[in-house]
Formats: C-alpha cells, sequence, structure tokens
C-alpha cells in the first residue's frame, strides 16, 4: 500500500552522472532529494528500494535479537561477545544509511561520503569478525596470539583506507585482499598445524569467506540486471 505520493521516477540517462554506475539498471531512479524526502523514499517504489529493505530489516532484527543468542555468561573474554555484535551490525547499517540517502541533494559530495560510510562497514566486520578468530586460533600461543592480533588491526587498517578511497568497485574488492590471506593462514593452522577451536567451526570458516568473495563478485559483475537489462529496475 502506497502511503506516500511517490515522485517522478528517472531514467539512467536522466539521473546525475554520480548515481550511473550500473548501466543495466535502466529506469526506477529517485529523483534529487532532500534527507527528508529520500526517508519518504521508504514508502513508494524505486530501485533501490529492495536494497534498502534488505538491508534495514536485518539490521533492526540483528539490533533486538542478536543480544539474546550471544552467550554471554558462557565466554571468558566478554570483548568477544561485544565484537561479535558489533561486527554482525555494521556492514547493513552502513549499507542501509547508503541506500537510503544516496541521491541526497548535496550530491557527489555527499554520495562520497556516503559510500566510504558503506565501505566502512564492510570493513569492519572483516576487522572485528576476525578478531575472535584469531583470539581462539592461537589460544596455546599467547605472544604469538597478540602479535597476530596487532598485525591483523594494523592490516584492516590500511585496508580500511583502500576500501574507502577507491574509485571503482575492482579496487575495493581488492582492499580485502590481505584480510582474506590473513584468515587463510589461520585455516590452515587449524587444519594443518596446532590451532585450537571446534572441528565443526571449519565447514563455517570456509562457507563465511565464500560468501564474501561472491558478494563481492555479484557486485563487480553487476548480475543478475547484466542479463537482463530493464527487469530488475523495481
Amino acid at each position: 500500500m502506497v502511503v506516500y505520493q511517490a515522485p517522478r521516477l528517472l531514467d539512467f540517462t536522466k539521473t546525475p552522472a554520480h548515481l550511473q554506475f550500473n548501466k543495466y539498471v535502466l529506469t526506477g531512479y529517485r529523483p534529487v532529494s532532500t534527507a527528508q524526502e529520500c526517508l519518504r523514499s521508504l514508502f513508494y517504489m524505486h530501485n533501490e528500494l529492495g536494497n534498502i529493505y534488505t538491508h534495514g530489516v536485518p539490521f533492526f532484527l540483528f539490533l533486538v535479537l542478536l543480544p539474546f543468542s550471544i552467550p554471554w555468561m558462557e565466554v571468558e573474554s566478554s570483548w568477544i561477545c561485544v565484537v561479535h555484535y558489533l561486527a554482525c551490525l555494521s556492514p547493513i547499517m552502513g549499507s542501509m544509511v547508503y541506500h537510503v540517502f544516496m541521491n541526497h541533494v548535496g550530491g557527489e559530495h555527499i554520495y562520497d561520503t556516503l559510500l566510504s560510510v558503506d565501505m566502512f562497514g564492510v570493513c569492519l566486520v572483516n576487522t572485528l569478525g576476525a578478531l575472535p578468530i584469531i583470539h581462539i586460533t592461537l589460544l596455546c600461543y599467547p605472544a604469538m596470539q597478540q602479535a597476530a592480533l596487532l598485525v591483523y588491526v594494523l592490516v584492516s587498517t590500511y585496508g580500511i583506507y583502500c576500501a574507502t578511497t577507491a574509485r571503482t568497485n575492482i579496487l575495493r574488492l581488492r582492499a580485502f585482499v590481505w584480510q582474506a590471506l590473513f584468515r587463510f593462514t589461520l585455516f590452515l593452522f587449524r587444519v594443518f598445524g596446532s590451532g585450537v577451536g571446534s572441528p565443526n567451526s571449519l565447514r563455517l570458516f570456509i562457507i563465511m569467506d565464500t560468501l564474501a568473495v561472491l558478494g563481492g563478485l555479484v557486485n563487480i559483475i553487476q548480475i543478475p540486471e547484466r542479463f537482463s537489462p530493464g527487469l530488475f529496475d523495481n
């Protein structure tokens, strides 16, 4: 049900140049809008509505429900629980804000800032999400554990800088390579070395990073819209 009268949507060629990043989405673009008008776009159909709700709904569900599924009292190092919670929230929160306000009247400057916020959220899930893995994998090697945590934070800081300043999707994806290699090294240490952790978690390790790579490739290749331009606009 439409509760707000939608403005006239734009074709690809009529939208501002900084929003013309997907030539396979032909219609359904919101006009340049104020912050209030961007929020009103939550209530009518356009080509970003799916992105907004597929990030927004999980964000609020995670925000409210996730704390009840975290075993706070069973974990000796409580910071692991906090980091896990923040890691789950950060990417979907950043993406939600980006997709809601990307057509803001502030133009390309505001858009670039929002894109950096989006990428920062993705970087945080890669950074914060790996810290408990490092802590647990190297639990029997305290010196190595502390060194690995420090190195990963430094590598992640560099990755965040690269991702938030990159001008293309390919460069943004490349910003995560060193983090991925670091996590893969930990995986190998668990499989072939003396790393600590439940053997049952190894498949989750693989699924986690496989989905991350697939997500990046989908963004770069621009599928499924590439196969049928215009079909997925709204």
